[in-house]
C-alpha cells in the first residue's frame, strides 16, 4: 500500500476533507507519477475557494450575489456558465411535481439564519410576505446568452441544496483526468469516492451512517461500497446525507431545525430524521436528499425505487433504519 496525501480546508461552513495517493503509475508508462500530490491538493483548494465565491448565497460579493442584488430591476445579467447550469438545473427540479426542492427559498433561509448567530423567529406575517418572493416561476433564464432575470424584488437565489455536490463532481472530474486512481472527497455531509480503497483488505470504502442522537463520528450504520469499473463515473459513489439533528434554533421550549418547507415557510414537519443517498452523481444525491426531504419514509423508499441507479437509507425518529433493495451493503 502506497503512501497517502490529505488535506483539511474550512469553507463552505464546514471541513472539506480529500485524500490522494502520495504517487501513482501513469497508465500505460509503467512510470511513477512523482511529486504531483501536493500541487494537485493545492489546485483542488483554489478550484473550491473559487467555486465557493461563485456560489455562495452567503457572502455579498459572490458571482449569485450579483444575481440576487439585481433582482426586481429588470436587468438580465450574463453569468458564468457554471453558475447558470446550476440555477438552470435547480429551477428544473424546484418545479417538478410535488417537489420540496426550490432554489427560490434564498429569502426565508436569510431570515430565519437556522445555523447562525443571528438566527430568530419571523412573524407569521414576514412568513407569509416572503412565502411571495419564492416562485421558481419568476427565475428567468435566457439560455443563449447564459443570463438570468429575477422578476420581483427581494427575490433570492439559494443554491445550498446543489453546490456542494456540483462542485464535488466536477473536482472529481478533474482528479481522474489527472489520472489518480483513487480519491476520496467529504464536503460536510456529502462523500465522494472513486476507485480503489488502499486501506481495506477488499479494497472497498466503509461508510458510516451518523446516529442523530450522538455527537459527530458515531455511527448508526455503515456502507461498504466497492469500485467497479464498468460503472458511470469510472467506479465513483457519492452518499449524501440531509438530517435535521445537526443545526437548530432553541427559542423558549421550542426547537426549530433548518430544512425549511418551501410551502409553508415554516422547518419540516416529518418523522424522518436522517435521509441518505446513494448515487454516483454527487449533484443527484443532493438534488433528491432535498426533494424527497419532508415526506415520509414509505414514499421516499418507493420514489427511490423507481429511480435508476440510486439507493436511499432513511432514519426515523424512532431511530428504525429503512432502505431500498438495493442497499444490501447496509452493515448494522
Amino acid at each position: 500500500m502506497g503512501q497517502m496525501r490529505e488535506s483539511q480546508w474550512q469553507m463552505m461552513g464546514t471541513v472539506i476533507t480529500m485524500k490522494i495517493p502520495e504517487t501513482w503509475e501513469l497508465k500505460g508508462t509503467g512510470k511513477a507519477n512523482v511529486g504531483v500530490a501536493e500541487p494537485l491538493l493545492q489546485t483542488a483548494e483554489a478550484y473550491l475557494r473559487q467555486q465557493e465565491q461563485r456560489f455562495s448565497a452567503n457572502s455579498p460579493t459572490s458571482e449569485l450575489a450579483q444575481v440576487n442584488q439585481l433582482a426586481g430591476s429588470g436587468q438580465w445579467l450574463p453569468i458564468h456558465p457554471q453558475l447558470f447550469d446550476l440555477i438552470a438545473i435547480g429551477r428544473k427540479h424546484s418545479l417538478a411535481s410535488g417537489s420540496q426542492l426550490n432554489i427560490a427559498i434564498g429569502p426565508l433561509v436569510q431570515t430565519w439564519r437556522i445555523g447562525f448567530d443571528d438566527a430568530k423567529v419571523p412573524s407569521p406575517q414576514a412568513i407569509t410576505q416572503l412565502l411571495g418572493k419564492t416562485d421558481p416561476q419568476k427565475i428567468q433564464l435566457d439560455f443563449d446568452k447564459k443570463a438570468v432575470l429575477l422578476e420581483e424584488s427581494g427575490m433570492k437565489i439559494d443554491l445550498g441544496a446543489l453546490a456542494k455536490g456540483y462542485i464535488a463532481d466536477c473536482l472529481m472530474t478533474k482528479l481522474r483526468q489527472a489520472q489518480v486512481p483513487w480519491a476520496m472527497l467529504n464536503l460536510g455531509g456529502n462523500l465522494v469516492v472513486y476507485g480503489e480503497n488502499p486501506n481495506q483488505v477488499d479494497n472497498s470504502w466503509h461508510i458510516g451512517i451518523q446516529d442523530p442522537t450522538k455527537q459527530r463520528n458515531h455511527t448508526l450504520a455503515l456502507l461498504r461500497l466497492t469500485s467497479d469499473s464498468s460503472q458511470t463515473f469510472a467506479g465513483q459513489w457519492s452518499v449524501v446525507t440531509s438530517g435535521i439533528y445537526e443545526r437548530h434554533l432553541h427559542v423558549g421550549d421550542r426547537e426549530y431545525h433548518h430544512i425549511l418547507n418551501p410551502q409553508t415557510g415554516y422547518p419540516q414537519a416529518t418523522d424522518v430524521i436522517s435521509l441518505t443517498i446513494l448515487s454516483h452523481e454527487s449533484i443527484l444525491g443532493e438534488i433528491w436528499t432535498t426533494r424527497l426531504f419532508g415526506k415520509n419514509k414509505s414514499e421516499i423508499l418507493t420514489c427511490v425505487e423507481a429511480l435508476p441507479d440510486m439507493e436511499a437509507l432513511v432514519i426515523d425518529k424512532e431511530l428504525q433504519i429503512s432502505k431500498t433493495s438495493g442497499v444490501a451493503v447496509l452493515l448494522l
